[in-house]
C-alpha cells in the first residue's frame, strides 16, 4: 500500500474569479498523483465581503481580513500531516498592511514552506520590502517563474541564491494545433483572429491595440480583435463596467467597432484553450514593465502561439531569441504594424508558432509539478523545526507540550485585578499594589502570543489587564493612572508621562494583534482618546513609546489623520533632540543615558519604516550603534547601563544595578534594525543580549529559572537580586517571544556556544 502524501496550498482558489486562482487550482491538479500516492488541499484565501462554493478539496478558507482564521489555518495545517506547503504570494490577497496577516499564519507553521512569488517589486515600499523579505525568510525554499524574479529577490531583498529555484508558470499539454480548424469549431471561420484574454482593467493596454486597428483594418480587413475576460471583481465592484464601456465608445470613435469583439465572462481553461487555439496573433499590450509573471502570456506562447507584447519583464524572457514580437509600451503604431505584419506572412508566422511550441514543451504542468516536487524534496531535507524559539524553550524552559514558555511565575503574580508590581523572592508582593505600567506590558505580551496562535495565556487573564487599563483611564484629565494599591484605591489622579507613552504602546499592539475582536476595537478607540495629549508632554520615552504603539495601531487605522500627524510631530521632536545634542563621537538625544534607553532609536526606526523616510532610520540605526558601544563590555557580552546615577557627560556608565528591562529595550531595538537592514549582525546582537538572562553577564550567572520561567530583578555589584516582580518577567518573557518569532522567519538558528549558555 502506498503511504499518502499530503501536500497543502495556500491561495485563491476557483471558482473566484482571478489569475492566482487558476495556477492554484492548476498547480494543485497536477501534483496531484494517486498512484505516487500525492494528495494535495488547498486553503482559499476569500474577500471577506464574498462567498465561493468551492471545491472538496478546499479544506478551509481564509477570508483576508481575519487574523483569526490565519492562526487557525495554521492549526488544521499543523495538524493535516502535510508533507509540506506550497504558498501562493500576492501582496493584495492577504490581509493586513501589503498583506502583512500572512505573517501571522507563517510564524508558527511547522511545515516546510516553498512560497511562489507571483510579484516582485523592483522598487517596493518600506512596508513591502519587509513584508516580502519575512516571507522569504519563513520559507523553505522560494519559487519564482522568471530570471528577472531571481535578480530582483537577490538584490532588492537579499534572499539567498542557493534558497530560490525558477520554474516556468504551467501550461496544459496540448498538440500543435491548426488556427484554421480551431475557427470553424468556435464559428469564426474566414477572420484573422487576434486575442487578449485576461481580467479587464485599465493595465492590460487593451485601447492601445483598439487605437491600432484601424491602420490594422487597412492590410488585412479581415481582422478581427477578441477582447475576452470579465472585469475584474474588484474594478466592477467600484466602478462597475466603466471601463469597458468607455473600450466600446473608443472602438465607435474610430469606426472599428464591427472589428473589435468583448466577450464579457471568464472562462474555464477548455474554452479558453479553444480561444487560444484559434487566434493568430496573440497579444499582451500591458502598461507595467514590472509584471513578473503572466499566465495569459505562458498559456498562449506554450500552445504555438505567434506573440506580439509590450516588454514586460516575462515577455522579455519568453519572447527572447525572435519566439515573439516585443513593441514598446502604450505605442500604438508600433503595435499596429507588428501585428499587420504577422497576418501578412504566413511562412514568419508560422516559424515564430513553431519555435514558441517547442520551448513550451518544458512548460507543459507534468513538468512544472515535477519541479515543484524536487523544490519541495529539497526543502525538506533542509528543514530545520527546532529553530531558535524551540532551542530556547527546550534549553531554558525545558520541553512542553503544546506551549512555547514558562508561564508558572506569570501566573503566580496575577490575580483578578491585575499583575502585581513586586515580589519578595518569588511570592507576590500585595503591599505595592499593582501599577498600569506591568498591567500594559502584560497586556503586550498576551496580544503578542494570542497574534502568533499561543494559548498560553487564558483570554479572561488578556481581558483584566485590558480592564486594568481601562479603569486606569481619567476622562476628565485626558491620562492615565498610574498606582493603584491592593486594595483597588488609586493614589493618585494621572500618572508619569512615560507611563501613558507605554499604555498607548500597549493599546496599539492590541489594536493590530489580538485575537479577540472586540477588544482590538476596544484598543483602538481608547486609543484614539488617550493620544493627543501626547502633544504636551515633554518626556523624550514617553513620545518614543506612543511612536511604538503608533506603529501598530496606524497599521490598523491608516484613516486616522490625528494620529499620523501625531506620529509625524513626535518623530521630528525626537530627531531635533538629536541634532541638538550629537557631537561628532557621541549620537544621543540627551545628556545622559537613564532606563530603556534603546526605545528611542527603536522607535525612530520603525516610524521611518512606516513613513518611508530614510532620515528617521538613518538617525535610529546612528544612535543605536553608537548606544551599543556604550552597552558592550571589553569581554563582547552586554552591559546595560547601571541605574545608580545612570550615566551623564563626562562620567564613565555606571555598571550597576543592571535591569531586564534594559536587556529587553536592547533586543527590541536590534530587531527593528535588522528588519530595517536585514543586516545579520543586528541579529546576532539581539541574540548576543538575550544571553544576559542567561549567563553571559558580568557575574556569569542566570537570572531566569528554567521550571517557573522567573526571572530575577537584576544585578547588583555583588549578586544577582533574587526578587523576581513583573516588569522583569515581563521583559524576559517577551524577549524570549521576539527572539523566537524574529528566528523563525530567518531560519537562523543559535551558535554553538550561545546554546551552551543557555543549557
Amino acid at each position: 500500500m502506498i503511504k499518502t502524501k499530503r501536500i497543502a496550498f495556500i491561495g485563491n482558489s476557483l471558482p473566484r474569479q482571478c489569475g492566482i486562482a487558476t495556477f492554484t487550482t492548476d498547480l494543485s491538479h497536477a501534483m496531484s498523483n494517486p498512484s505516487e500516492g500525492i494528495e494535495t488541499s488547498i486553503i482559499a484565501m476569500t474577500d471577506d465581503k464574498l462567498n465561493y462554493a468551492y471545491p472538496a478539496n478546499v479544506v478551509f478558507d481564509v477570508r483576508d481580513g481575519e487574523i483569526e482564521d490565519y492562526v487557525t489555518a495554521a492549526r488544521i495545517l499543523n495538524n493535516g500531516d502535510y508533507r509540506a506547503v506550497s504558498l501562493q504570494h500576492e501582496f493584495g490577497i492577504f490581509g493586513g498592511p501589503d498583506g502583512a496577516f500572512i505573517l501571522t499564519l507563517l510564524s508558527h507553521l511547522r511545515i516546510p514552506v516553498i512560497t511562489t512569488f507571483h510579484t516582485i517589486l523592483a522598487e517596493p515600499t518600506p512596508s513591502q520590502k519587509r513584508v516580502l523579505q519575512q516571507v522569504a525568510g519563513a520559507s523553505s525554499r522560494v519559487v519564482v517563474m522568471a530570471d528577472k524574479g531571481r535578480e530582483f529577490l537577490e538584490n532588492v531583498y537579499g534572499v539567498a541564491p542557493g534558497k530560490i529555484d525558477v520554474i516556468a508558470h504551467g501550461i496544459p499539454d496540448k498538440a500543435f494545433h491548426d488556427p484554421e480548424l480551431a475557427k470553424g469549431k468556435m464559428g469564426y471561420s474566414g477572420r484573422q483572429i487576434i486575442l487578449t484574454f485576461g481580467l479587464l482593467s485599465p493595465n492590460k493596454g487593451i485601447e492601445v491595440v483598439i487605437d491600432a486597428m484601424p491602420a490594422i483594418l487597412k492590410v488585412q480587413p479581415d481582422a478581427l480583435y477578441i477582447v475576452l475576460g470579465a472585469t475584474h471583481p474588484t474594478l466592477l465592484r467600484r466602478e462597475k463596467e466603466a471601463y469597458r464601456d468607455s473600450l466600446r465608445i473608443r472602438a465607435e470613435q474610430l469606426g472599428v467597432e464591427r472589428s473589435v469583439v468583448f466577450l464579457n465572462q471568464f472562462v474555464d481553461v477548455p474554452t479558453l484553450l479553444d480561444f487560444i487555439a484559434m487566434c493568430d496573433v496573440y497579444v499582451t499590450p500591458y502598461r507595467d514593465e514590472a509584471q513578473m509573471t503572466s499566465g495569459t502570456l505562458a498559456y498562449s506562447f506554450g500552445m504555438g502561439s505567434a506573440v506580439v507584447s509590450t516588454p514586460y519583464w516575462h515577455a522579455r524572457e519568453l519572447l527572447d531569441d525572435h519566439r515573439g514580437i516585443l513593441v514598446p509600451f502604450s505605442d500604438a503604431q508600433a503595435t499596429g504594424e507588428a501585428i499587420a505584419r504577422l497576418l501578412g506572412d504566413d511562412q514568419a508566422r508560422q516559424a515564430m508558432r513553431q519555435a514558441a511550441y517547442a520551448t513550451g514543451r518544458s512548460m507543459i504542468w507534468p513538468q512544472t509539478a515535477s519541479l515543484y516536487l524536487k523544490s519541495i524534496e529539497t526543502a525538506r531535507a533542509a528543514y530545520r523545526p527546532r529553530l531558535i524559539r524551540d532551542l530556547l524553550t527546550q534549553s531554558i524552559t525545558r520541553p512542553q507540550q503544546g506551549t512555547s514558555l514558562k508561564l508558572g511565575h506569570f501566573n503566580a503574580m496575577c490575580d483578578d485585578t491585575g499583575i502585581f508590581q513586586h515580589a519578595v523572592f518569588s511570592v507576590p508582593d500585595r503591599a505595592h499594589g499593582y501599577c498600569v505600567d506591568d498591567n500594559a506590558r502584560a497586556l503586550i505580551l498576551a496580544c503578542h502570543l494570542a497574534g502568533a496562535g499561543e494559548t498560553g495565556i487564558h483570554d479572561s487573564r488578556t481581558a483584566s489587564f485590558a480592564s486594568f487599563i481601562q479603569h486606569a483611564w481619567n476622562p476628565d484629565l485626558k491620562q492615565f493612572r498610574n498606582f493603584m494599591s491592593f486594595d483597588r484605591r488609586w493614589l493618585e489622579d494621572k500618572g508619569s508621562e512615560d507611563s501613558h507613552g507605554r499604555t498607548l504602546w500597549a493599546l496599539g499592539i492590541c489594536a493590530s494583534s489580538d485575537s479577540d475582536r472586540p477588544r482590538r476595537r476596544w484598543a483602538a478607540a481608547l486609543f484614539a482618546k488617550a493620544a493627543p495629549v501626547v502633544e504636551h508632554f515633554h518626556s523624550p520615552r514617553a513620545w518614543a513609546f506612543t511612536l511604538i504603539g503608533l506603529d501598530a495601531y496606524c497599521r490598523v487605522t491608516p484613516e486616522d489623520a490625528i494620529a499620523a500627524q501625531l506620529r509625524t510631530v513626535l518623530a521630528e521632536r525626537l530627531m531635533r533632540l538629536e541634532h541638538e545634542v550629537s557631537t561628532a563621537d557621541r549620537h544621543w538625544f540627551e545628556d545622559g543615558l537613564s532606563y530603556e534607553n534603546a526605545r528611542i532609536p527603536q522607535a525612530l526606526i520603525a516610524t521611518g519604516m512606516a513613513t518611508g523616510s530614510d532620515e528617521l532610520m538613518d538617525t535610529g540605526l546612528r544612535t543605536l550603534r553608537w548606544l551599543m558601544q556604550q552597552q558592550t563590555a571589553s569581554g563582547g557580552q552586554f552591559r546595560p547601563v547601571g541605574t545608580d546615577g545612570f550615566f551623564d557627560v563626562g562620567e564613565a556608565p555606571k555598571l550597576f544595578d543592571q535591569q531586564p528591562v534594559e536587556a529587553t529595550a536592547t533586543i527590541s531595538a536590534c530587531l527593528a534594525a535588522y528588519d530595517a537592514t536585514r543586516d545579520k549582525s543586528w541579529l546576532e546582537a539581539a541574540t548576543r543580549t538575550f544571553s544576559w538572562f542567561t549567563g553571559s553577564n558580568d557575574h556569569g550567572v542566570s537570572l531566569v529559572d528554567p521550571e517557573t520561567g522567573s526571572c530575577r530583578d537584576g544585578l547588583h555589584p555583588d549578586r544577582a537580586n533574587e526578587n523576581r516582580g513583573a516588569e522583569s518577567v515581563l521583559c524576559y518573557l517577551i524577549s524570549c517571544f521576539e527572539v523566537g518569532r524574529a528566528s523563525r522567519l530567518t531560519h537562523v538558528a543559535p551558535k554553538l556556544a550561545e546554546l551552551q549558555q543557555l543549557s
